[in-house]
C-alpha cells in the first residue's frame, strides 16, 4: 500500500483528496498548522492521522512514498525544506489528483470567483440524483452527501462498473510554491462551467488580467467535443473566449441562452432557454446568484446527458452547502448564521439574500476580514458598500494590515470594530436583541465566535 502524507492537509482541497486517496486504497497521513471544522471533523471520522505543525520531525513518523504539497506550504518552513535537502519525492495535490483520479474521466469543472463551492455541490447531486453516481471534490461538505469528496460510484444503469463523471471545484488560486499555474489547469475538464470573474487573490494576482490569463489557459485545455458553460453577463469571461476559443459555447443569464423566470415568494422559479419555458424549480434558495448558478448546472448536466426535466427535480431537492447560509442555532429568538462570504461581491450577496428572507429584521453583519486579498486591504473600498444592507456592522480588525475602522467610516453609526476578540464577542451580545438575525461571515474558524455567540445569549 502505498503512502503519502499531505502538506497541508487541513485546506477544503487537500481534505478533500485525503478521502478520496484513503477511499482509493492509499495510506494517508498529513499534516498543518491549525485545523477546524469542517474539514478538521471530516479527517477525523476517517481516522486520518493529522500531524500539528510543519516542523520536520514529522518525516521521521511519517516516511511517505511520496509527499503531496498543498499551496499553504512555504519556501522556510522546516518540513519543505527538509524534503528538499533529502530529495525525497514530492509533487502538488492538483497534479496528483489529475494523475491519479481524473486520468481518463469525463471532468466537469466549475471555475468562477464566487459560488463555486455551491455551484459544484448542485451538479454533483444533479447527476447523482439521474443515477450516474459521480465522483466529486468539492470546497465544502454539500449536505445532499454529507462528505466533500469521494471516488466515482457504481451507475444504476451498470451496476458492475464505475461512472466516468467526476465534478470538481475548479479553483484560479497556484498550485504550489514550485507551481505558480492556476490549480484549474490540471483538471482538464471535458464540461466546464465559468461562472463569473473578478478581481481577488490580490496575493499573488496583480491585476484581473492577470486571473484572465490564466483563466484562458483552462479554456485552451478543454476539448472541441466538449462544453463551456459561461456567464453571459460578464464582460470579463467574454474577454477571456475572445483570447480564443475551440469549443461550444452555451450562455446563461441572457435572453439567447439559459434564463432564470422571476421567482415568486417561496424562491421557486421557470427555467427558459432561448426564450422559452423548459422547466421549474421549487426551492427555498435565495437570490439570484443561486438562480444563475441553477441555469449554469442544468446546461452542464444535460452536456453530460440529464434531461432538463430530471435536473430541475433535483434542484428541487437541492440542500445547500455547510456554511453557506447556515443556521448555527436559535436563542431567545435571535437566530445566528454561518457564512463563507469573504469577498465584497460575496458579501453584498449574502447579506441581501438574507434581507429578502427575512424582510424589516434588523441584520447584524459580523465580519472577520481573513482571506489573503482582506488582509491586504487590496478589496476594502468596496466593503462599506457591501454591508449597506445590514442594520448593525460588526468588523474584526485582529491580524488585518489597515484600519477597519477608517474604511467602514461610511457606515456611520451602525458600524462597530475591534480588535480584542473577547470585547468583540462581548459587543455583539450587548447590541442583539429578540428578532436579530446574526449573520457572521469568515472563510475561517472565527475563533468559534458563533457558539461563543449561542452561548452568551443563552446566559443572558
Amino acid at each position: 500500500m502505498q503512502h503519502i502524507h499531505i502538506i497541508g492537509i487541513g485546506g477544503t482541497f487537500m481534505g478533500g483528496l485525503a478521502a478520496i486517496a484513503q477511499e482509493a486504497g492509499f495510506k494517508v497521513s498529513g499534516c498543518d498548522a491549525k485545523m477546524y471544522p469542517p474539514m478538521s471533523t471530516q479527517l477525523a471520522e476517517l481516522g486520518i492521522a493529522v500531524h500539528e505543525g510543519f516542523d520536520a520531525e514529522q518525516l521521521g513518523e511519517f516516511p511517505a512514498d511520496v509527499y503531496v504539497v498543498g499551496n499553504v506550504a512555504k519556501r522556510g518552513m522546516p518540513v519543505i525544506e527538509a524534503i528538499l535537502n533529502r530529495g525525497l519525492p514530492y509533487v502538488s495535490g492538483p497534479q496528483w489528483l489529475a494523475e491519479n483520479v481524473l486520468a481518463g474521466r469525463w471532468v466537469l469543472g466549475v471555475a468562477g470567483t464566487h459560488g463555486k463551492t455551491t455551484t459544484a455541490s448542485m451538479l454533483a447531486w444533479v447527476l447523482e440524483y439521474a443515477g450516474l453516481a459521480p465522483g466529486f471534490l468539492i470546497g465544502g461538505i454539500p449536505q445532499n452527501f454529507g462528505i466533500s469528496a469521494r471516488l466515482p460510484q457504481a451507475p444504476q444503469a451498470d451496476p458492475a462498473s464505475r461512472s466516468p463523471f467526476f465534478v470538481i471545484e475548479a479553483d484560479e488560486y497556484d498550485t504550489a510554491f514550485f507551481d505558480k499555474r492556476s490549480k484549474f489547469v490540471h483538471y482538464r475538464p471535458r464540461t466546464a462551467i465559468l461562472n463569473n470573474l473578478e478581481y481577488d487573490h490580490a496575493d499573488i494576482f496583480p491585476n484581473l488580467a492577470a486571473i484572465q490569463t490564466q483563466f484562458h489557459h483552462l479554456v485552451r485545455t478543454i476539448p472541441g467535443q466538449g462544453l463551456i458553460v459561461c456567464n453571459a453577463r460578464q464582460e470579463s469571461l467574454q474577454q477571456v473566449l475572445s483570447q480564443g476559443c475551440w469549443t461550444p459555447v452555451e450562455g446563461f443569464g441572457s435572453a439567447e441562452g439559459w434564463q432564470a423566470g422571476e421567482p415568486d415568494e417561496h424562491g421557486a422559479f421557470d427555467v427558459l432557454h432561448h426564450g422559452q419555458v423548459v422547466g421549474h424549480i421549487a426551492w427555498p434558495l435565495l437570490g439570484e446568484h443561486n438562480r444563475l448558478n441553477a441555469l449554469a448546472v442544468i446546461a452542464a448536466a444535460r452536456h453530460a446527458g440529464v434531461t432538463i426535466q430530471v435536473a430541475c427535480e433535483a434542484l428541487s431537492q437541492f440542500q445547500n452547502v455547510k456554511r453557506r447560509m447556515e443556521i448555527k442555532g436559535c436563542v431567545r429568538g435571535i437566530t445566528v448564521y454561518d457564512d463563507f462570504a469573504h469577498h465584497p461581491t460575496a458579501i453584498a450577496t449574502t447579506v441581501a439574500g438574507l434581507r429578502q428572507k427575512v424582510g424589516k429584521a434588523r441584520i447584524l453583519a459580523v465580519l472577520e476580514p481573513r482571506s489573503n486579498t482582506m488582509k491586504l486591504g487590496s478589496m476594502k473600498a468596496a466593503l462599506p458598500e457591501s454591508l449597506a444592507e445590514a442594520d448593525q456592522v460588526f468588523c474584526y480588525g485582529g491580524g488585518v494590515e489597515w484600519d477597519v475602522a477608517a474604511t467602514l467610516a461610511p457606515l456611520g453609526g451602525k458600524l462597530h470594530t475591534g480588535n480584542d476578540f473577547a470585547a468583540f464577542v462581548q459587543s455583539i451580545l450587548s447590541h442583539a436583541e429578540s428578532g436579530d438575525h446574526i449573520l457572521v461571515m469568515s472563510n475561517g474558524g472565527f475563533g468559534g465566535i458563533h457558539q461563543k455567540l449561542l452561548d452568551g445569549l443563552a446566559r443572558g
